[in-house]
């Protein structure tokens, strides 16, 4: 038992057959996860996959029809309040208001912590140094770019010392530079011992900050992994395709059916077709051969290691990330 409780006390999220349903359609279909503290979990799927779902679970919005989820030791179902005591939320839509300064966003949300307030202007001092803002301390938020409305939402997430945040769509809409500086954010609060489920579109984002991955797809985890555990599972190497037509590439892909191990994905919206194959050129070289033998002539090909989003492609047939489900 000791040994249990031990390992349970390593975790930030402890998730046992989670199942969700709206009317007849099941959402979520006996979800697990177990998610280490101190680390960076990336929750990515297709559009409907039940992402968003399982996230307003664990962040207490809405209730689960079946199975168990613990949050920073705590049980969703019967202690609400103590999970909501130590977790922060960054939305996809910022939770700024415009009207006031990013001082005073702050301070707003040091009230609604219950913030001593004798604890409240160093707490705020330290905030906006921390994430580069102390000189537009005073500035009306509409004033701020991007990347600063950003840092000002997860400044705000970050007054009460939450343990675990979850961050949903972090760098949506965001320039190059301002999306590498939330990344430096989101490490070095990691480095600090905060635990982040991370939601996002961006595929990159998920490979350069998590620690562990899971593919959400029709309510069920279909695979988890490290990115290089996740992309060791779709092949040694990417044979890229593109075709002229969409029925080329299709005819393409019933072709190498019979010589491709496994189920290939469908072509892309541009008539790509992602082929796994072993390294070295023989497996090229039978490729082509078979497409030849076919009469299929591809207009392009490429070979590239595997990224995530072949490991998307390959999981759920989906070749693009989104998190707005309606679900």
């Amino acid at each position: 038992m000791a040994t249990t409780t031990a390992v349970a006390a390593d975790l930030a999220f402890e998730v046992r057959g989670l199942r969700k349903s709206y009317g007849k359609t099941a959402v979520l279909e006996g979800v697990d996860l177990r998610i280490p503290r101190g680390s960076v979990f990336a929750l990515l799927g297709p559009n409907g996959a039940g992402k968003t779902t399982t996230v307003q679970i664990l962040s207490t919005l809405i209730s689960a029809d079946g199975g168990s989820a613990r949050v920073g030791g705590f049980s969703v179902a019967d202690e609400p309040e103590r999970v909501r005591g130590v977790i922060g939320v960054t939305g996809q839509f910022s939770a700024v208001d415009d009207l006031l300064s990013g001082a005073e966003n702050l301070r707003l949300m040091a009230r609604l912590r219950h913030i001593p307030r004798g604890d409240e202007a160093a707490l705020i001092a330290d905030l906006l140094r921390e994430f580069d803002l102390a000189e537009a301390a005073d500035r009306p938020a509409s004033t701020y770019s991007g990347g600063m409305r950003r840092r000002l939402d997860l400044a705000m997430t970050l007054v009460g010392d939450p343990q675990i945040i979850f961050l949903d769509e972090p760098t949506t809409g965001l320039d190059p530079r301002s999306r590498n500086r939330m990344w430096d954010v989101v490490r070095e609060l990691v480095a600090r011992g905060v635990t982040i489920l991370l939601t996002t579109q961006y595929l990159e984002e998920a490979d350069q900050l998590a620690d562990r991955i899971a593919v959400l797809d029709g309510g069920r985890i279909v695979a988890e992994g490290t990115p290089s555990e996740l992309k060791r599972r779709v092949g040694d190497e990417q044979l890229r395709l593109r075709f002229d037509t969409a029925s080329e590439a299709s005819r393409a892909r019933d072709a190498l059916a019979a010589v491709v191990p496994g189920n290939l994905p469908a072509p892309d919206a541009e008539h790509t077709l992602h082929v796994p194959v072993a390294a070295g050129a023989g497996a090229i070289r039978n490729v082509l051969n078979t497409l030849a033998a076919a009469g299929l002539d591809p207009v392009e090909v490429s070979t590239a290691a595997p990224d995530l989003d072949d490991v998307f492609l390959a999981l759920t047939g989906s070749a693009a990330v989104t998190t707005q489900e309606q679900s």
